[in-house]
C-alpha cells in the first residue's frame, strides 16, 4: 500500500531517465489487455501494432543505439485510438494503453518530464474508474474508502511499487527481462482482466 503518494511520485521523478522509460514500459504492458480485450468485444483497435511498438521499446532499452524510427511509431500509434464518439468503458481504457505508450515515446523523442508521472496517475484512474463502476451509486465519501481499500487498488499500488524497487536498481539486459516479466503480470492488466491470447 502507497503509504506516501507524494514520496512515490518524487522517487520516480529522481529515476535516470532509462529508469523512468522501463517503469513507464511494464506498465504499459500491464494496460495491453485492456485494450485486446476492447478489440475482441467492439471488432476496433489494433492490438498488434501496440504490442509492436511497446516491443520496439523494450529493443531500445536494452540495446541503446538500435535504430529506431519513434516518430513513426508515434503516427502508427496514433492510428490505433479507439473512434471519438466510442465513450464506452472499454474504449476509455483502451485510450489508455495507447495514451501511455505515446507519453513513453515522448520521452524517447525529446524532454517529456511529466510522462512518468502521467503514465502512473492514468493507471491508477483507470482501476478508479472500474471500481467506481462495479459499485454502483454510493456518496462521495464512500465511494472513496471503498477505492482505497479496494482490493484491486491495493494491487495497483502493490505493483507500482514493485516495479519501483525493480527500477532503481541497476539496469541491464537481464533485469529488462525481469521488468518486462514483471510488467506482463501473467496476461492480467490492472483491471483483473485478462485475454487468453493463445500466441502469447
Amino acid at each position: 500500500m502507497v503509504a506516501n503518494p507524494q514520496g512515490f511520485y518524487q522517487r520516480l521523478q529522481q529515476l535516470p531517465l532509462p529508469a523512468q522509460q522501463a517503469f513507464m514500459a511494464a506498465l504499459c504492458e500491464r494496460l495491453l489487455p485492456n485494450y485486446a480485450l476492447y478489440e475482441q468485444t467492439s471488432g476496433h483497435g489494433d492490438g498488434h501494432t501496440l504490442r509492436t511498438v511497446l516491443s520496439l521499446v523494450w529493443e531500445r532499452l536494452s540495446v541503446p543505439n538500435a535504430s529506431i524510427d519513434f516518430a513513426r511509431q508515434a503516427e502508427k500509434l496514433a492510428e490505433c485510438e479507439p473512434p471519438e464518439e466510442d465513450e464506452s468503458f472499454g474504449a476509455r481504457r483502451a485510450l489508455d494503453a495507447v495514451v501511455s505508450i505515446s507519453a513513453l515515446l515522448d520521452t524517447l523523442q525529446g524532454e517529456s518530464p511529466e510522462a512518468v508521472l502521467d503514465v502512473s496517475r492514468t493507471s491508477r484512474a483507470g482501476v478508479r474508474a472500474f471500481i467506481e463502476l462495479t459499485e454502483g451509486e454510493v456518496d462521495a465519501q464512500a465511494l472513496a474508502l471503498i477505492i482505497r481499500d479496494h482490493p484491486l487498488m491495493e494491487d495497483e499500488n502493490d505493483f507500482q511499487d514493485a516495479v519501483l524497487e525493480a527500477v532503481s536498481e541497476p539496469i541491464n539486459k537481464s533485469t529488462l527481462k525481469e521488468i518486462r516479466t514483471l510488467g506482463r503480470n501473467n496476461g492480467i492488466s490492472n483491471l483483473g482482466l485478462t485475454l487468453d491470447e493463445g500466441d502469447e
